[in-house]
């Protein structure tokens, strides 16, 4: 791996840590009917916001369309974390939102195999398994490590004029929504919140 690839790396991790320590506010309230009704409005609203964003910050032709990488998938996990934090809040999970939540939402669909012992489903429960900062941090680094991968193979369409911003645009929307299903699936259920033994 170059110094290049692995700096990159690196401030991806520094992205998603600062992304996902503390989740945005909401302003939508718990619905008692039908919530997965609203999670499709909002999952729908965020998506386009999502693709419109890629599909702005793509159209730089050659090395400055290199350069608006990094800021163009911070601008859609942000659109995602605050997607998150209102289906959180519509389902009424909101106040016990952590960190290992909203990185398990971000990537899940991208990195299962490093957030299988995250979260756990048993039944109707779905138990959240607490990890010490330390821990994260190295979670998060290598979460850095294999989002950046996809995305820089994504990203490969820049260099094709219009239509490359099309595709990058288009990616983004369906990775939006991805994000928005696996925190619908997530918040559905019964959530523990299990802290780490003390020895």
């Amino acid at each position: 791996m170059g110094t290049s690839d692995q700096s990159f790396h690196n401030a991806a991790a520094a992205v998603i840590f600062d992304l996902v320590l503390t989740a945005p506010p909401s302003t939508e309230r718990t619905v008692l009917d039908d919530p997965a009704r609203r999670a499709k409005t909002i999952a729908r609203a965020a998506a386009r916001k999502a693709s419109l964003l890629s599909g702005s910050l793509t159209l730089p032709p050659g090395l400055l369309g290199w350069l608006t990488v990094l800021p163009e998938i911070y601008s859609v996990w942000k659109v995602q974390a605050q997607m998150i934090s209102d289906i959180a809040a519509i389902y009424g999970k909101r106040s016990r939102l952590r960190p290992e939540h909203m990185v398990y939402c971000l990537f899940k669909h991208v990195a299962a195999q490093l957030l299988r012992d995250v979260v756990v489903r048993v039944g109707e429960r779905v138990i959240v398994q607490t990890i010490s900062l330390r821990l994260f941090q190295t979670l998060v680094q290598k979460l850095g490590a294999r989002v950046t991968t996809a995305v820089v193979s994504k990203s490969a369409l820049r260099f094709i004029p219009l239509l490359g911003a099309a595709g990058v645009s288009a990616y983004s929307y369906f990775d939006t929504l991805q994000v928005a299903k696996t925190a619908v699936n997530l918040f559905e259920n019964d959530l523990v919140i299990e802290m780490p033994a003390v020895h």
